[in-house]
């Protein structure tokens, strides 16, 4: 398997488990309905050790724009391979989301609110306030990247590319979900531009009855919050080492 395959296959199995838990849980009349933020937060983390499991041995399992752009930051890729990461993260959210709305297409039909249906595949603020929203967006990934950096301190020195697989999917199914406990209350927690992006456009496109707007003034915040977290990780990194 190649690395671009393995970025947009992992990184589709992601989005699928992601955006399946989100459909469980806010769409009408399915068997996970109202269940809560614990079961999404839960099944989020557990999306990500499947991703990294499926993509680690091929590509570093990066599946997050923000974990690519760290590595460019820090000079572990040159930029064909970055952008073809990139490329690959969309693509693959975007085949993620879509399945969701395959599988759930009854319930989105059962589902009269838009808010609910977008929600399946994008993030959006609880209070709309767009600086701490980016500021919340930013923290969140700054916290994963960091952190990963920090799991990688005996990779870094040996001058190999980092990625989540490197470090194993354990740890870091555990630090997204801490992230999703404590720090996505306020804006869903994207910390990652692909994860929200790439589903974005595919709600826009697909033929969802009574679906919400793009809603072009928030979908920004999701995608620089997550590269402005990473840049500050990987600088503060640097600052003390």
């Amino acid at each position: 398997m190649t690395p671009f395959i393995a970025e947009l296959i992992g990184t589709a199995i992601l989005i699928l488990l992601g955006g399946g838990v989100v459909a469980n849980v806010v769409l009408n009349k399915t068997i996970g309905n109202n269940s809560g933020w614990i079961v999404i937060t839960t099944a989020w983390a557990l999306a990500v050790f499947v991703g990294v499991n499926i993509a680690s041995p091929y590509s570093g399992a990066h599946l997050n724009c923000a974990v690519t752009i760290a590595n460019f930051a820090m000079g572990k890729l040159d930029l064909m391979t970055t952008l073809s990461y990139l490329l690959a993260q969309f693509l693959g959210a975007m085949i993620g989301s879509g399945t969701v709305w395959l599988m759930y297409k009854s319930h989105f039909d059962a589902t009269d609110d838009p808010a609910s249906k977008q929600a399946v595949f994008c993030t959006a603020p609880a209070i709309k306030n767009y600086p701490l929203n980016l500021l919340s967006e930013t923290v969140g990934t700054f916290v994963l990247i960091f952190t990963i950096l920090h799991f990688q301190d005996a990779k870094i020195a040996e001058d190999e590319v980092i990625g989540l697989g490197s470090i194993g999917a354990i740890p870091v199914a555990f630090l997204v979900w801490a992230i999703g406990l404590s720090l996505g209350g306020t804006t869903g927690y994207a910390i990652n531009p692909a994860r929200d992006l790439g589903p974005r456009i595919m709600h826009a496109i697909l033929p969802i009855k009574n679906k919400a707007p793009f809603n072009a003034s928030y979908a920004w915040v999701p995608v620089v919050g997550p590269i402005i977290g990473a840049l500050l990780a990987v600088g503060l990194n640097y600052c003390i080492h």
